[in-house]
């Protein structure tokens, strides 16, 4: 550089490369101002998840979200298999063109109370492959969540690809308080042994697992009605009971589930009567009481006939601890589940800090939820495994505030600070 550019400051070049810069930084505060507000009108946000291809996950996603609204909720189903988007042709919409109002996608609206995007909907031609890398699905993840103009929702029902890839992973990162995920699986040990993966993948980035379906549960015979265990029986529920979370429902493998998909009619609306129809019931309801899933774990029957459930936050200097395992006391706050109010606090001593003590302590205490500041992964495990739902990433604050912006659905929590 010459003297009279030094003496200039910047270069033209420097100039620009910072304008640049301030301008991507202004972009990405846009875009995550945007994102919070569209999610913000979502009430309960779930995603549909398996850990193998062709177990049905689709024809699940597109069920529930069906069923749902057929409840009289408002309902949004976004499609994101990236490599095979296929509720287009689940619910006859192929050739579905989208609409822009000058700022924001809108939505397919299919029936009443259900609106539907997918990237199906994208692509110029249904044969066209999908070849992006992970960054470039990151960022059309973010722009369908971000641009596409849901409105008020009940709930958004989110297909995703099988696998534990970027897709999920960029969801459980733009969306850190989705209510969870339902795992589908079928009953063979081929694909319960990829699905514990799954259920694996959601307790690392802090995802509940609302519940595993086994699909093709035994197969139906159109003429005698008998079922014939084609892919064995009973997988997904073992796994399940072994893995230590809920298990929904089982859907047998019939004709008419084909039949249905094949003409783009939602089978639980055409079939009602149907036992494929009928499983969804017990699909849905959990997920018509999600303000008590959000707190209840898995013994939470016997926790709702009392109508509590009790919370536990470790406590340090009067604050919600940093780290779980080295806090003074534990604060226990006893919730009443129906209108969501602290109705007692106790705050006591725990035992000497060992591995693997405290979830079972807790559990002996009577604690359904944890929220920490931060919690090895290890640790996260073992509470799950005492059916103890955990939260992390809260902040240093007084712990009652903390349960009470968690009881509003307003608490924001940040990155794991304990993490090992």
């Amino acid at each position: 550089m010459d003297r009279e550019s030094k003496n200039k400051g910047y270069s033209s070049q420097d100039r620009q490369t910072k304008s640049s810069e301030a301008e991507q930084r202004l972009r990405k505060v846009t875009e995550s101002e945007v994102l919070e507000g569209r999610m913000a009108q979502i009430k309960h946000k779930i995603m549909v998840l398996s850990g193998k291809g062709g177990v049905g996950k689709s024809t699940v996603a597109a069920n529930v979200a069906v069923a749902l609204a057929m409840e009289g909720k408002n309902v949004g189903l976004l499609d994101i298999d990236f490599h095979g988007p296929s509720i287009p042709t689940l619910l006859n919409l192929e050739g579905s063109r989208l609409a822009h109002d000058g700022e924001s996608l809108l939505p397919i609206e299919f029936g009443e109370g259900l609106k539907v995007m997918s990237l199906g909907f994208l692509l110029n031609e249904p044969d066209e492959a999908v070849i992006w890398r992970g960054p470039m699905k990151m960022n059309v993840l973010k722009q369908l969540l971000s641009e596409v103009k849901w409105g008020d929702l009940d709930y958004l029902i989110m297909d995703f690809p099988p696998g534990t890839g970027d897709e999920p992973l960029s969801a459980a990162q733009l969306i850190p308080n989705s209510d969870g995920a339902i795992i589908v699986t079928t009953p063979q040990t081929l694909s319960t042994n990829d699905v514990r993966k799954s259920i694996n993948f959601c307790r690392k980035v802090n995802v509940p697992v609302l519940g595993v379906i086994e699909n093709m549960s035994g197969f139906v015979c159109p003429q005698c009605k008998s079922v014939v265990d084609i892919f064995k029986k009973g997988g997904g529920e073992a796994m399940a009971q072994e893995m230590g979370v809920d298990f929904l429902a089982k859907i047998p493998l019939d004709p008419l589930i084909v039949e249905a998909s094949d003409n783009g009619k939602p089978f639980v609306y055409f079939q009602s009567e149907a036992p494929g129809a009928k499983a969804f019931d017990g699909i849905i309801e959990p997920l018509l009481s999600l303000a008590f899933e959000k707190l209840l774990p898995e013994d939470k029957v016997q926790k709702e006939s009392v109508g509590q459930v009790r919370i536990a936050v470790p406590v340090t200097d009067g604050l919600l601890s940093s780290h779980f395992g080295h806090c003074d006391s534990f604060a226990l706050f006893d919730v009443d589940s129906q209108s969501n109010e602290i109705i007692n606090r106790q705050d006591i001593q725990p035992p000497a800090h060992e591995p693997g003590l405290l979830p079972a302590w807790l559990k002996e205490n009577n604690a359904d939820l944890i929220i920490a500041g931060g919690m090895g992964s290890r640790a996260q495990d073992l509470f799950t495994e005492n059916g103890i739902r955990v939260v992390v990433g809260a902040p240093q604050n007084d712990p009652e505030t903390v349960v009470k912006v968690y009881l509003e659905g307003t608490l924001e929590t940040s990155d794991n600070l304990c993490d090992h």
